[in-house]
């Protein structure tokens, strides 16, 4: 077990702040031509040492516990009004997103990330668009995807509600 404490927050976090720790639930999703499915999610935000940014980790299992997905990337303000997101994904999918940040109160937040960009490998299935929403009341973090992909526009794909459990 390691004795390494986690890096105290950047002050130029701002509202960022408020989603760090660990986020554990349960999500619903659609893919086109699939039927509805259900997973176990764990999103983790965590400062990264001397510097405005939070380690994104994001990991989900199918309700056996079978791994299925993961994310990692880096989350950081642009200003007091706006962050950007960049994710790499083992689908071989990279994205660069950018939105608002609304805070409504010590309890309220929510994040509003469209893709700037979005690169895939020469094996991965195309994404042209993602469009991520994440609001938190209190101990609750609802997060919300949508993605065009594989010659489908813009539409819902995930949704979880997660609680923090660190």
């Amino acid at each position: 077990m390691s004795n390494e404490r986690e890096p105290e927050p950047h002050p130029d976090l701002g509202g960022l702040m408020c989603l760090i720790g660990r986020w554990t639930g349960e999500g619903r999703g659609n893919a086109a031509g699939a039927p509805p499915f259900v997973y176990r999610e764990e999103l983790s935000f965590v400062p990264v040492a001397d510097r405005p940014v939070l380690a994104w980790s994001q990991r989900t299992f199918s309700v056996e516990g079978r791994p299925l997905h993961a994310e990692v990337g880096y989350l950081r303000p642009i200003d007091s009004e706006r962050a950007e997101l960049v994710l790499a994904q083992p689908t071989g999918v990279v994205e660069v997103d950018e939105g608002p940040v609304r805070i409504e109160g010590p309890d309220r937040f929510e994040l509003i990330l469209a893709s700037r960009a979005v690169a895939v490998t020469s094996t991965a299935r195309e994404v042209t668009a993602i469009e991520r929403v994440l609001s938190r009341e209190g101990d609750v973090l609802r997060t919300r995807l949508a993605m065009a992909a594989v010659g489908h526009g813009l539409a819902h794909h995930l949704e979880s509600e997660l609680r923090r459990t660190t």
